[in-house]
């Protein structure tokens, strides 16, 4: 990376796509279309509405709003004047489940629209520093506000990380961590260029999808296409018909449920040149069903938040269905044993990531920090293996790894097998305690059509058992309604290990 010390990545990410493409539309809603000039316009508008509120430089705006170009201009007129944007997930729901957000932060102003100011009022009238709140689609346009001359290695942004147990963890990014993503994965494994149109089911306040539809098509100056609210198969599925997108960014779950909606083979798709998939492990049976349904191949990736986006992935020429891929050009990767050293190939150890896009720290969190960010290297706390070509595996996370008779088993392994039986819509694997020994246990949703029961348990048990090891099936198997996954479709694991030790 070639930038000056000086630099403003919000400001960048608009003015280098002015004055060629001021134009040219840079985010389809489904109520108007914006250009680059429009935007750019949009972005100073929330610049000045934050000064005006007395915003200043390295001061925290949280933004808790559903994807919009006002969600947009908030984010990069806040990094424009030096504040520090702080997206949040505007789908929690209760307000209460705001509180901890403004008071890690310490957030002055809170930017909502008309889906969650009644979350955030109350909220941040609770707080101890009351934070102003700014409404994003009442931002109306400006005159350019001059750029703070921030350097490329000051704070520029916060994300918040889901983690797997206790409260939220703020992620803190510099300014150069949204270029080093863009010249890495969105150039040189997508081929990312300005005639190309990106939509992302994934929201803009998680970093997947915060490249995918705003930091990725803004610096080679493409369209991007935003979606408020949540995601359906067929709210997808018509907004791919209708806008046309060239990159189709999603995460496993929603692809699977794509192919599970009736009709879905008949829509189309062929608009999409790539399409990606990250946030969790993508079963190889997905894949090949996607690939017979619609022709598409879908790059199988893994980033973090702590990463900003995909540090590893498959590529079009170089696939290998249910792996991760391999490294992205810019990152190196290397698996270590318990005692921190190389583990063979084949074998299974933890993943740490090296990169110039990692986070700088943990706000006010200095023992995990330590913990997981050790020199170049940051812990990723997944558990993964290297075959010989060089494909990157996932073997869940270092806390969902499930130790049988001496033996560890791997929930993704499990689950990918039970996916390929016709009766299992999803699953999931957790092990547990039975009478002191650990034993594994599946979440089953069951196809509609399929039949329930003490047959159908024995008949997956024998499926899991004439594709895996002996050992690698569940002892037990309970059929659900649903599953608890975050907002991006990942499974949390951990609650349905809480659940069964709660006593009835």
């Amino acid at each position: 990376m070639d930038l000056p010390d000086r630099y403003n990545v919000g400001a960048d990410l608009i003015e280098r796509n002015l004055p060629q493409r001021s134009a040219k539309i840079a985010i389809h809603t489904a109520t108007a279309d914006l250009s680059y000039s429009d935007l750019f316009n949009l972005t100073n508008g929330a610049a000045r509405s934050l000064l005006d509120l007395g915003v200043r430089r390295e001061e925290r705006v949280l933004i808790a709003g559903y994807d919009s170009p006002g969600w947009v201009a908030a984010f990069l007129g806040a990094i424009r004047i030096g504040a520090l944007p702080v997206p949040v997930n505007p789908l929690l729901q209760r307000s209460e489940d705001y509180d901890h957000y403004i008071e890690d932060s310490l957030a002055r102003v809170i930017v909502v629209d008309g889906n969650t100011e009644e979350k955030l009022a109350p909220a941040a009238a609770r707080a101890p520093i009351k934070p102003q709140l700014l409404r994003s689609d009442k931002v109306v346009p400006d005159q350019e506000i001059v750029a703070a001359p921030t350097r490329r290695d000051d704070m520029a942004f916060w994300l918040y990380s889901s983690g797997s147990t206790g409260k939220p963890k703020a992620v803190v990014h510099l300014q150069h961590d949204i270029p080093y993503t863009c010249v890495t994965y969105a150039e040189q494994v997508l081929g990312i260029t300005d005639k190309d149109t990106t939509f992302s089911t994934t929201g803009l306040f998680h970093a997947y999808g915060f490249g995918n539809n705003l930091t990725f098509p803004y610096w080679v100056g493409a369209s991007t296409v935003l979606h408020a609210g949540r995601h359906t198969p067929a709210t997808v599925l018509d907004t791919i018909e209708k806008r046309k997108p060239t990159l189709f960014f999603s995460a496993p779950t929603l692809y699977n449920a794509i192919l599970n909606f009736e009709g879905a083979k008949s829509r189309n798709l062929g608009s999409i040149r790539h399409c990606v998939a990250a946030a969790e492990a993508l079963p190889a049976e997905v894949w090949r069903r996607w690939k017979d349904a619609f022709g598409l191949t879908i790059l199988d990736g893994v980033g973090s938040t702590e990463m900003l986006h995909i540090y590893c992935s498959n590529r079009l020429d170089d696939v290998r269905p249910g792996s991760s891929g391999k490294p992205v050009p810019g990152y190196e990767l290397k698996i270590l044993d318990v005692e921190g050293q190389p583990v063979a190939q084949g074998e299974a150890g933890d993943l740490y990531v090296k990169g110039d896009s990692a986070l700088a720290l943990y706000w006010a969190q200095h023992e995990k920090s330590k913990h997981s960010i050790l020199g170049d290297w940051f812990f990723t706390g997944d558990r993964y293996r290297v075959d010989g070509d060089g494909f990157y595996w996932y073997e869940g996370r270092s806390d969902d790894m499930i130790k049988v008779s001496g033996l560890w088993v791997s929930p993704i392994e499990i689950e990918s097998a039970l996916l390929e039986h016709p009766a299992v819509a999803e699953s999931a694997v957790v092990g547990m305690s039975v009478d002191g020994f650990t034993r594994i246990k599946a979440f089953v949703i069951a196809k509609k059509d399929a039949v329930t029961g003490d047959a159908l348990v024995a008949e997956l048990q024998e499926h899991c058992k004439s594709r895996l090891q002996r050992f690698q099936y569940p002892h037990l198997i309970e059929f659900v309604p649903d599953l608890p996954k975050t907002v991006t479709g990942k499974i949390q694991r951990y609650k349905l290990r809480e659940k069964e030790a709660t006593p009835a």
